[in-house]
Parts: structure tokens; C-alpha cells; sequence
């Protein structure tokens, strides 16, 4: 048993599965700083210096300043702002990765032409009804 799960572990699939998810640990953090560092503040400043991690609602008459001040209250909040930053990173990590797919065929060989079909049925039929009319 111990020899068939080496064998699992060392075939190529796996060892490529690990890579690739740890590639994408990378990839993610990279493009969350990138969405929170970069790309929140310069969405912040075309909207009039709106910051969307602040954003949040709380059910009920009480308002809160803060998403802090609602946390201490122990009151529930809805932090949709979270929510849009999260969307926003979604999209870019769908970008980024239609970048790299697309790259990564570009260097992928053509493949190679197909044979030439041969003769459909109804020819190969004509054939042998034109023969056998001769």
C-alpha cells in the first residue's frame, strides 16, 4: 500500500496539481494587494474619495459611524463594501488568468493537420452504382 501511494504522489499529475495550487496561493495574494493597495484607491478617487471597505449596514434604528463602533456594539453588520472588494478582485484574478492561458497557448505547437477524409458513404455508393451500370 505504502509503495502504491508513492507512486500516486510522484506521478506527474499530482506534482503538477501542487505546483499549480500553490502558484495560485501566490497569484491570489499578489492580486489582493494588488485590489486593496492599488486598485480600491484609485476606484475610491473617480468616485469622489469613496472608500468601499468602510461601507456596511446594521439592521435597526441605531446608526454607527464605524464598522468598529457597530463590531463593539456587538450588533450585526452587513459589510457589502467587503463584498464589492471581493467581487473586484475576482474579476481582475479572471483577468489575469485569461492573460496567462492566453500566453500559455500562444506557445503551444499548432497541431498537426488532419488527414484528408476519405469518400463519404454516398460516394463510395455512387461508385458502385456507376460500376455496375458499366
Amino acid at each position: 500500500m505504502l509503495k502504491e501511494f508513492k507512486d500516486f504522489i510522484m506521478t506527474g499529475n499530482v506534482i503538477d496539481f501542487a505546483v499549480a495550487v500553490i502558484m495560485a496561493g501566490a497569484i491570489g495574494a499578489v492580486i489582493n494587494g494588488f485590489v486593496s493597495k492599488i486598485a480600491m484607491p484609485l476606484i475610491g478617487l473617480v468616485t469622489g474619495g469613496v472608500s468601499f471597505s468602510d461601507k456596511f449596514w446594521t439592521p435597526g434604528d441605531v446608526e454607527y459611524k464605524t464598522l468598529e463602533a457597530a463590531k463593539e456594539a456587538g450588533v450585526a453588520a452587513v459589510e457589502y463594501g467587503a463584498w464589492i472588494d471581493t467581487i473586484i478582485s475576482l474579476i481582475v484574478v479572471g483577468l489575469v488568468m485569461f492573460m496567462i492561458v492566453k500566453a500559455y497557448n500562444k506557445t503551444k505547437k499548432p497541431a498537426p493537420d488532419a488527414p484528408p477524409a476519405g469518400p463519404t458513404d454516398n460516394e463510395l455508393l455512387m461508385e458502385i452504382r456507376d460500376a455496375l451500370k458499366k
